[in-house]
């Protein structure tokens, strides 16, 4: 199941193997067409990747840390170090090729 997370939460549970961050808001277009393609990953791969979203509307500090400026945005991060930052949306091909490098 994809991980809901917060400012409050966010180094705690992308801090362990490879974490896949999807920041997003509900008025975004392009964040609407990303979300199911993060959703069918977790189902296919989420054993060996953690998905996450974050609002970034409802959380500023991450997003603004992480020098966010366009969503959506996806992360990924190997033991808690940023490996990609992928501005945009993203065919489920492309994100599955990405991932493959760190699992």
């Amino acid at each position: 199941m994809v991980k809901i997370l917060t400012d409050a939460n966010f180094e705690a549970e992308t801090k362990n193997g490879v974490a896949l961050v999807d920041f997003w808001a509900t008025w975004c277009g392009p964040c609407r067409m990303q979300s199911p393609i993060i959703d069918e990953l977790d189902e296919e791969i989420g054993d060996k990747v953690t998905f996450a979203k974050m609002d970034v509307d409802a959380n500023p500090q991450t997003p603004s840390q992480f020098g966010i400026m366009g969503i959506p945005t996806l992360l990924i991060k190997k033991d808690g170090v940023v490996v990609e930052k992928l501005v945009g949306y993203h065919a489920k091909e492309m994100l599955e090729e990405t991932l493959g490098k760190y699992i």
